[in-house]
This record gives structure tokens, C-alpha cells and sequence, in this order.
């Protein structure tokens, strides 16, 4: 097998929401305590610390001013972007430590390896909009990976695909106008942000969003998104595809409504790195974005990780 890249920072840990935030730091704790018990899946992973992004990197997705007003607010020790996104004084760093992960492993798969890579960072990044917050986010990782490929690795094509349970609305918007980057979202309708209607193409027709209700089977879920990412790489060989992995759409999850479990993420897991075997050498990044329940999320980053190698 493979070596799949683990990379993350200590820093995506202060980022201090509070413990009664849904999004709090006990998530991302919950990953390596996952991890200790695949004793072979630990010594399979190539661990790295990300480096941290810079603020010509951020620019390539968001305005310079916003990106000044997070450092800033968090120089000044804090404060809230809206009512659900918080800034406090380690949010700086730990989201440049995020955004940094997604381009390292995005230098690794262009490079010497490892071709495919899981970013276990926060805060999430799905809801960023160019010049504001959201949605728990500060900065769109995933997104901000698109145009990155792009201008440092000569990618013409990039595939992102999201199944967290809320609509990547920030992603779409901050890679919509770009013909050659298409993106799929899976969601929860109608739900937070309230974004993702089927018929929003894009200006490019290069968005393919796929809205269900919660509660459905899981089996519906699952083939709905492998026939939207289908339908989006017809005609399309991506240079890279890029993952928004958000374990909101587990069942039981509290903010949200979806129904999959374990083996349906193994097997979109394993569908998505058949078809960058097929098209792009097994280039495939993917990142944390949602997840609440956080034991579980912790056992779900551990099996998508097995299931990338």
C-alpha cells in the first residue's frame, strides 16, 4: 500500500470557540485518540505538521483586507465574524495552520508524494466567503487548494467534492467563476445555509449541487453523489480532486439529519480514489470540515484514512 499523508497542526487546537460551540477543539482531539487503536493504520500514515499559509497563499481565494481583519481581530485578542464564527486569540494560527495543511498536501501529491492526503484541521472552511466568515469558518481551505493547484502546480482541471450534511455555499462561490474547477455538493435541503438548489449551475454550468432530505436511506445518498460526480467528470479528467469531509452527514450527527454510517464513507472513500487512480496518478486531498458527535467523528476520519490507502 501506498503511504497516505496525515498532516495537521498543533495550532488548529487554539482555536478557542468554547467548550459549548458544537464546533470545539474536542473534535480534532478525538482523531488521534481514534487513531491509537489502528496501531498498524498509525505506522501505515506519513505524519507531517503543516506549515502555515501565507497571506499572498489566502489572497488567491479571499480579499487581502478580510484576511487582515481575522489576523487582526485575533491580535486583539478575539471576537465573532457572526453569531455562529468565532475568532479568538489562536485563530490565526490555527486557521493559516489549516489552510496550510490542504496546500502541503497538494505540494506532496505534485511532488514526491504522498499522492493522497487527509488534513485533520479546523476550523472548517466549506462556508468562507471571499471577504467574510461564516458558518463556523474562517477561510476556505478547500477552495484556496483549487486555485492554489492551479497557480503553483499548472493544474488545469480540479475536481472538488463535499459531502458534509450543509452546502458548501463558500466554496461554490469562491470557485464558481473558475470554468475549470467543478464542484459537487451532497446536502442536507432544505437546511443551514439555505443555499445548493439543483438548478444553481454556476455561471460556467460547473457546479453539480445535489440537495436531499434528511432521513432517506443511506444507499440514496450514496449513489446520488457518485452519479453527480459522474456527471460532473464526463467529458472532464481532473488533474486533482479535492475532498470537503464533513462527518455531519453520519447518522445521528446533531446538526444534521443524514443517515449514512462507517462503510457508506469507506466506500465514497474508495469510489473517489478509483477514479484519481483513473484520472490524475491518485492525486486526492481531503480535509475535515463538519462533524459534531465527536467519538464518532474521530472513528469516521480513521476509516477514511484506510480507506485512502
Amino acid at each position: 500500500m501506498s503511504p497516505v499523508g496525515y498532516i495537521s497542526h498543533a495550532d488548529c487546537g487554539s482555536h478557542d470557540t468554547g467548550w459549548g460551540h458544537p464546533e470545539h477543539v474536542g473534535r480534532l482531539r478525538a482523531i488521534p485518540r481514534a487513531l491509537r487503536e489502528d496501531a498498524e493504520l498509525f505506522h501505515l500514515l506519513d505524519h507531517r505538521e503543516s506549515r502555515h499559509a501565507s497571506h499572498e497563499e489566502l489572497a488567491l481565494a479571499h480579499d487581502s483586507a478580510y484576511v487582515a481583519q481575522v489576523e487582526a481581530l485575533a491580535e486583539q485578542g478575539g471576537g465573532r465574524l457572526d453569531a455562529d464564527t468565532v475568532v479568538s486569540a489562536g485563530s490565526w494560527l490555527a486557521a493559516t495552520a489549516g489552510a496550510g495543511a490542504v496546500l502541503d498536501g497538494i505540494d506532496a501529491a505534485f511532488g514526491t508524494g504522498p499522492r493522497r492526503s487527509f488534513c485533520a484541521v479546523r476550523p472548517p472552511g466549506h462556508h468562507a466567503l471571499h471577504a467574510n466568515g461564516m458558518g463556523f469558518c474562517l477561510f476556505g481551505n478547500i477552495a484556496l487548494g483549487a486555485h492554489y493547484a492551479r497557480a503553483k502546480h499548472g493544474a488545469e482541471r480540479v475536481l472538488i467534492v463535499d459531502w458534509d450534511v450543509h452546502h458548501g455555499n463558500g466554496t461554490q462561490a469562491l470557485v464558481e467563476q473558475t470554468a475549470n474547477i467543478r464542484f459537487v455538493s451532497m446536502h442536507q435541503w432544505p437546511w443551514y445555509p439555505g443555499t445548493g438548489a439543483a438548478s444553481d449551475r454556476g455561471p460556467h454550468r460547473s457546479v453539480w449541487n445535489v440537495p436531499l432530505p434528511g432521513g432517506q436511506a443511506r444507499e440514496q445518498y450514496v449513489s446520488s453523489l457518485l452519479r453527480a460526480v459522474d456527471a460532473a467528470t464526463a467529458g472532464f479528467t481532473p488533474d486533482l480532486i479535492l475532498i470537503s469531509a464533513g462527518f455531519d452527514s453520519l447518522a445521528g450527527d446533531p446538526l444534521g439529519n443524514f443517515t449514512l454510517e462507517l462503510d457508506d464513507f469507506d466506500r465514497l472513500t474508495m469510489e473517489l480514489v478509483s477514479r484519481a487512480e483513473q484520472y490524475c496518478g491518485g492525486r486526492l486531498v481531503s480535509a475535515l470540515e463538519g462533524g459534531y458527535a465527536p467519538d464518532r467523528l474521530g472513528v469516521a476520519c480513521v476509516r477514511h484514512m484506510r480507506a485512502l490507502l
